[in-house]
């Protein structure tokens, strides 16, 4: 594989430009703390800090060299099954052992109404993508096919297209599910199928645009297929764009199959992705984006179990009834009844993806846990994320340290080869992993297997 994106030459020049812009608007910002004094059920909460405009450091995407992988603990190899992508987001397993790779770009066109947004967006848009696959096919998802059950696929092909923004997968029997970005849509699929060529049917819309802030809909089914559940991210980082803009936003939407009617199952959640269902309890969780703009170690970005008819804080309060003193107007009442998560992973990680594992293939210390991508920080002096973390279960509930489990996706220079988002567990047991920055699906496994 190439490298992709910006050289380094162009990624220094381009983060000088943009921390002169922002640190002379801003001055300078405290040092982070240690990321894992945020780690778990009780993480180190400092104090606010507030800036005109937030300082950005995010490190410039230079894509994979020839024979570069991520790093993987002893024991364990990672190999890629998929390159040349285009912005891979999200995986999904289908019975037969099919890999769908859900490759999708966010909306275009999405309203600019402060001076900061500019300068946000031209930043962002430098250095989060890895640039080789401007002008590919994108907004689709590819069929992977092993055909000699090497565990390695030898097929590929274009297995959805023409869609809007999609990043969430789920199968009911012969019914699939696409969460594009403003709809849930069904197809029909038969086993085997290697293309789907139908329009398909609108099951419910979803809030979407003109402002489209945090367009990912993550989506999972209920065990007995009745209900599908999908989480909507707000349309901002703390309401900057109106409260009737939030109006169905940062939940996680309860949808029956039958009708496509919806209520909303849970509240107060910034940026809902990688639903899960945990296999001893049979509980969903799901990971969290939380806000930015606070300092480099706020908020802290989290895991938790999601109950029926929780509210957790969104926008008025973080980490349970911490106060946000930037909402107008401010809701005693509904800080009142905000519920704190159940696992920090500390702040501006961004997890997007979760998966439990349930396999026999990676070591038995694995089985049961959580596995989180972190596409990683933007807001921080020194980066976080930017990895595959396992967090151990017991009973139900996380049971130990986060431990860094796929890495290297950063270099030397604290440049990006790659930002890891979805995950799934292959037909084998192996862990997937789709890197949208380094257009590319990994896959884990013992060595030798």
């Amino acid at each position: 594989m190439m490298a992709t994106g910006l050289s380094r030459k162009q990624g220094l020049c381009t983060t000088a430009l943009a921390s002169i812009c922002l640190v002379t608007l801003t001055g300078c910002w405290d040092d982070g703390r240690d990321p894992k004094e945020q780690i778990g059920a009780n993480p180190k909460l400092p104090e606010q800090q507030e800036y005109l405009f937030p300082p950005m450091h995010l490190a410039s995407v230079v894509g994979w060299k020839n024979g570069e992988t991520p790093t993987v603990p002893q024991g364990l190899q990672v190999k890629a099954i998929a390159t040349g992508l285009a912005h891979p987001r999200s995986l999904y397993v289908l019975p037969n052992g099919d890999i769908l790779v859900v490759e999708s770009q966010k909306p275009e066109g999405e309203p600019i109404e402060r001076p900061k947004d500019i300068v946000m967006g031209w930043v962002e848009s430098l250095v989060t993508s890895g640039g080789d696959e401007r002008g590919k096919e994108s907004n689709r998802i590819t069929l992977l096919r092993d055909t000699n059950g090497d565990g390695m696929p030898d097929q590929q092909s274009v297995f959805l297209d023409h869609l809007n923004s999609p990043f969430g997968v789920a199968l009911v029997g012969n019914d699939l599910y696409v969460a594009n970005t403003d709809a849930i849509m069904h197809y029909t699929y038969n086993p085997g199928d290697t293309k789907i060529t139908s329009p398909g049917t609108l099951l419910t819309e979803l809030p979407g645009g003109p402002i489209d802030h945090h367009w990912t809909k993550s989506l999972t089914a209920s065990k007995d297929g009745t209900l599908l559940y999908v989480g909507v991210g707000s349309n901002s980082n703390i309401t900057e764009n109106g409260l009737e803009a939030e109006k169905n936003r940062a939940d996680i939407l309860e949808v029956d199959r039958a009708s496509g009617r919806w209520r909303i199952f849970a509240s107060g959640l910034r940026n809902p992705n990688g639903l899960s269902w945990e296999p001893q309890t049979g509980a969903l969780w799901t990971v969290v984006n939380e806000r930015d703009e606070l300092g480099p170690d706020l908020v802290p970005d989290y895991m938790t179990s999601v109950k029926d008819g929780a509210f957790y804080g969104w926008p008025y309060s973080y980490y349970g009834q911490h106060v946000d003193p930037r909402v107008h107007p401010q809701r005693p009442d509904l800080v009142a009844k905000a519920i704190a998560p159940d696992y920090a992973l500390s702040s501006h990680v961004a997890p997007l993806g979760m998966v439990f594992y349930t396999g026999d293939n990676l070591p038995e210390t694995y089985r049961g846990g959580a596995f989180i991508g972190e596409h990683g920080s933007w807001d921080r002096p020194d980066l976080n994320g930017y990895k595959v973390v396992f967090v151990p279960f017991k009973d139900g509930k996380p049971s130990g340290m986060a431990q860094d489990f796929v890495t290297g996706f950063l270099n030397a220079d604290n440049e990006a080869r790659g930002r890891p988002v979805g995950l799934a567990v292959d037909k084998t047991g192996g862990l997937l992993i789709a890197d949208d920055s380094g257009n590319t699906v990994w896959r884990v496994t013992a060595a030798g297997k």
